[in-house]
């Protein structure tokens, strides 16, 4: 599907009324007063995140086939095909929320997890930092979770990320980030295996 092209057979939700909310639940905005090296004095406004921060997996069903969920994004309005992803909840780690996530979105869990980096969001104004996590050997395990509706699951070849950038549905920053990253330690994976 190209970015111009509608997806079949989902619905959207109906919007019955938008509000503006300040400070939210989530984020607060917070102002910095700085004075920089040179003198010149500034004051910066910042979101600051009341969480933990999030982590987003990428899970690899077999070698080649990534998997990846289909839900509804409220921001653009639309359904995304993203990664399973979620924020980490108080007293969990980064791979236990890694583990949490991907039973309660996609109904698998993983017998190996691995962080492999962490990447900010938008640092000039945000202080959330989402952690990657690569998950393999995958196992099927559902857990009931906060979604309003079931999410589909969608395996992907890794190896054709550039035709899933090129979708219409595939837009979210992070999982274009984490699949690129991914890919890239598999491959580094198989250069260094002893043969």
């Amino acid at each position: 599907m190209s970015r111009d092209e509608k997806e079949p057979g989902k619905t959207l939700p109906v919007i019955h009324e938008q509000r503006w909310r300040q400070p939210s639940e989530r984020f607060k905005i917070q102002e910095v007063d700085l004075e920089f090296s040179n003198g010149e004095l500034r004051t910066y406004q910042r979101l600051v995140s009341h969480g933990l921060g999030a982590v987003i997996i990428v899970p690899m069903l077999d070698q080649d086939t990534v998997l990846l969920a289909q839900e509804y994004a409220v921001g653009l309005h639309h359904y995304e095909v993203g990664l399973p992803k979620g924020r980490r909840e108080e007293g969990e780690s980064v791979l236990q929320t890694a583990q949490r996530e991907m039973k309660e979105e996609i109904g698998y869990g993983a017998r190996e997890l691995i962080e492999l980096t962490s990447l900010s969001l938008a640092p000039g104004y945000m202080t959330h930092v989402t952690h990657i996590v690569l998950a393999r050997d995958l196992y099927q395990e559902k857990l009931e979770g906060d979604e309003p509706e079931e999410i589909d699951v969608i395996p992907w070849p890794i190896a054709d990320l550039r035709g899933l950038t090129a979708r219409a549905d595939c837009t979210e920053g992070r999982t274009i980030a984490a699949l690129y990253i991914a890919r890239d330690f598999l491959e580094a994976e198989k250069i260094d295996e002893p043969e």
